[in-house]
């Protein structure tokens, strides 16, 4: 697994446990929320995520930008429509998101890269 990404989890994961630990009834029904928000519904999870990334990308949240990346690697879509996705953020963002589309295609590199390693 890339480094990177391997960080990347690693990092969220053992911070997500000490703020849910922490017992904070707002901060748990946020993340509540927000896992509830992005299942299957009237849209797809490959199109709940690709919206997910298209905000992150416009907020400029490089973690929300890896997060969506990565669950929509695992959703099966292909490189063409995050590319598609992202430049539709890019337009929307306007070119202060270009460096955060720098990034977000090294990530997918990266999660491409991990995927050939695993075959």
């Amino acid at each position: 697994m890339s480094n990177q990404i391997e960080e990347f989890n690693a990092y969220r994961s053992k911070m997500n446990e000490k703020l849910l630990a922490d017992n904070n009834k707002i901060v748990k029904r946020i993340f509540n929320l927000d896992t509830n928000a992005f299942a299957a519904g009237a849209l797809d999870v490959k199109t709940k995520e690709l919206l997910g990334l298209v905000a992150s990308t416009v907020l400029r949240c490089d973690d929300c930008v890896k997060y969506h990346l990565e669950s929509s690697y695992n959703e099966g879509v292909s490189k063409e429509e995050v590319m598609e996705t992202l430049g539709i953020a890019t337009l929307i963002g306007g070119t202060i998101v270009i460096p955060h589309l720098r990034r977000a295609y090294e990530y997918w590199e990266a999660l491409e890269q991990q995927n050939d390693k695993v075959k």
